[in-house]
């Protein structure tokens, strides 16, 4: 196995730890983590790749996002909500200046946005 075979290995390992993490932990995103996992095993193990393509919790989140940039409108909520809990959090415990709060908020909305604009389901051709 080359270097860079085995860093998309470790890396994909460690985010998919992070993203098992962020089923319990509501302010830790699950969604990103598996997804780069799964770009990670892709360059790095066939055999992992296929693992979490059929994994039970996994698998239908991969599968969506591979098959049609699918995100469902379950983790759209969980995520927005998590997000805007992190974001309060964060505010109310940090003395940020009005400038960074705005910038915060500005890549936020741009996140927010992308998600929300993800299609919610495969469409099926008719």
């Amino acid at each position: 196995m080359t270097y860079k075979k085995l860093g998309y290995l470790v890396v994909g390992w460690l985010s998919l730890a992070l993203g098992t993490i962020g089923i319990v932990l509501p302010l830790l995103p699950t969604t990103p983590f598996v997804l780069l996992s799964a770009y990670c095993f892709s360059k790095s193990s066939v055999r992992f790749q296929r693992w979490l393509l059929t994994h039970k919790v996994f698998g239908p989140l991969v599968r969506d996002w591979e098959q049609g940039g699918v995100i469902r409108i379950k983790a759209k909520i969980l995520a927005t909500v998590s997000i805007v809990l992190m974001l309060s959090l964060s505010f109310s415990l940090l003395n940020l200046s009005v400038l960074a709060m705005g910038g915060i908020c500005a890549s936020v909305a741009c996140v927010m946005i992308y998600i929300w604009t993800r299609p919610s389901s495969i469409k099926v051709n008719e």
